[in-house]
């Protein structure tokens, strides 16, 4: 069976599916749940999404923008703010892509804005902060413009005290919806539209796979990938499985399928997306086929970069290493949490390896690829962290070498499991591990740019610095930083640059001026 035999089996099963739900639906039921008047919110139950259970994911080929709200937007404005990972970026790009269909332009300013959404991220209560403050900040505007809609999608969406905190408080916001949901975006704007109350709708539920949804990309030159949704993993720290649901993976022809679109399009690099990025393919049951295949047939695709992330070190198998040694265009920096240097703290993580596996790990990858860049997230003053336990990550982070990382003061998150815990770690001791933490990071950072210093690397060129704008800035395969004078044509392609100087966290230089575009 080929690819458009099987999207349109897919189709067929589908309708049957709904064929045979709606004969064994009551006549009350069909009115009540299709006919309502009354709009009846679906608030997140945690308990709910904590559950695994064995529903098959469903796959649809079917998305449509609704003839009745197709030209809804037309005249109007819409402002997306997004908080959170490259997911959140990603789910941005979604929701831009359905709201353009609808009729609605981007705009960048508030006061412009018809319909505002903040994509939010439930990671760390700083995030979560940061979107009710903005919360408060937007009550004015809808007071001065009823008309506005203002809505709070993505992964606090998934909390109920969020949600409630919401519903008590903050009787301004018009429009409340989850991760699973998004492509009701075109139903949930018409409710917010024409009803009179809050529009709660937040699915609970395991998730399915959405394929043809719309997107507004940012820009023509780097773009993400959904390769996965979910994670399993159930670290005791992170609310992540509960709001985003349990991991299933894309089909490779839909995948591959996107990536040579994205390459008739001009982009230079693709990242691949998930929660959980190297547990793909673990839940197919008619195929064995995992990431080191997918990247294995990605790497036949001309298209100069590919790169992936998150990983996590349980599911990075002999492989994938394999796969990324042959090099290419499938580039030597990998994103590897580790999270702690602590195998006691580990296993409180429920994070399902130790330090020793870890380091083997590592080793196994540099044995394969010598020149790898190698990154991580790390945790500091996760319950009862001792000092010893502490050392234990300073000791990790320089046996490895990391050259840079994302590191982060443990930060409770309600309905997980290591929020329960009593922690006898108190702040100013873990304020003060995260600056000894940071100075190391600092200090590796900077090490590891000095070698490029008198070299001369290839360069994907982003756009006008942040600093400058007679600055170009773009990155390197190794995922550097490199701001340097040059022709605005250089943009959206790949230049040698030769390095001037080497900082901390970024590298200047200088643009040869013989180069083309290499790809």
């Amino acid at each position: 069976m080929n690819e458009e035999q099987r999207k349109q089996q897919a189709q067929i099963n589908q309708v049957d599916t709904n064929i045979e739900r709606i004969k064994n639906t009551s006549s009350d039921e069909m009115i009540s749940k299709y006919f309502q008047t009354s709009y009846e919110p679906q608030s997140p139950d945690i308990k709910k999404a904590r559950k695994r259970r064995n529903e098959e994911v469903q796959i649809h080929y079917d998305f449509a923008i609704p003839e009745d709200v197709a030209d809804i937007g037309k005249g109007k404005k819409f402002l997306i703010r997004t908080y959170g990972c490259q997911m959140n970026e990603h789910d941005t790009e979604v929701m831009a892509g359905i709201l353009t269909e609808m009729g609605y332009e981007a705009t960048a300013d508030t006061n412009e804005a018809d319909i505002i959404l903040l994509n939010t991220c439930a990671i760390r209560e700083n995030a979560e902060n940061k979107v009710f403050g903005e919360i408060g900040h937007l009550k004015p505007l809808k007071l001065e413009k009823p008309d506005l809609i203002i809505g709070v999608c993505g992964c606090m969406s998934q909390e109920e005290s969020v949600v409630n905190r919401i519903l008590k408080k903050h009787q301004h916001i018009d429009l409340i919806f989850g991760t699973h949901n998004i492509h009701r975006l075109p139903q949930l704007v018409k409710e917010a539209l024409f009803g009179k109350e809050m529009i709660v709708e937040v699915w609970s539920k395991e998730g399915d796979v959405i394929e043809n949804l719309p997107k507004v990309r940012n820009g023509k030159i780097k773009a993400w990938v959904n390769i996965m949704y979910g994670c399993d993993k159930f670290c005791t720290y992170c609310i992540v499985p509960m709001t985003r649901g349990k991991e299933r993976s894309r089909r490779p022809q839909d995948i591959i399928q996107e990536v040579r679109h994205l390459v008739a399009q001009g982009y230079q690099e693709v990242t691949l997306l998930g929660q959980n990025v190297n547990a793909y393919g673990k839940d197919f049951e008619d195929i064995e086929y995992g990431l080191g295949d997918l990247m294995n047939d990605i790497h036949k695709i001309d298209i100069p970069r590919v790169r992936f992330t998150t990983s996590h070190p349980r599911d990075f198998d002999d492989r994938l290493i394999e796969v990324l040694a042959q090099g290419g265009n499938l580039l030597d920096h990998i994103h590897l949490p580790v999270q702690s240097g602590s195998s006691e703290i580990l296993k409180k993580m429920n994070r399902k390896y130790t330090r020793e596996e870890y380091l083997e790990l590592v080793r196994k990858i540099r044995k394969a690829i010598p020149n790898v860049t190698l990154t991580t997230d790390i945790i500091v003053g996760f319950p009862n962290e001792t000092e010893e336990q502490f050392e234990e990550t300073m000791t990790l982070m320089e046996e490895v070498g990391f050259e840079a990382a994302y590191t982060y003061i443990y930060s409770p998150r309600e309905g997980t499991p290591a929020a329960r815990k009593k922690d006898d770690v108190p702040e100013g001791v873990k304020k003060q591990r995260l600056y000894r933490l940071n100075e190391l990071v600092n200090k590796q950072s900077a090490e590891s740019m000095k070698q490029y210093k008198g070299k001369t690397v290839k360069v994907l060129v982003e756009g006008e610095s942040k600093k400058d704008p007679d600055v170009l800035a773009g990155y390197t395969e190794k995922n550097k930083l490199v701001n340097f004078k040059g022709p605005r044509s250089s943009i959206g392609k790949i230049v040698e640059v030769n390095i001037t100087e080497a900082k901390t966290w970024s590298l200047d230089g200088v643009m040869v001026e013989n180069t083309v575009e290499v790809n």
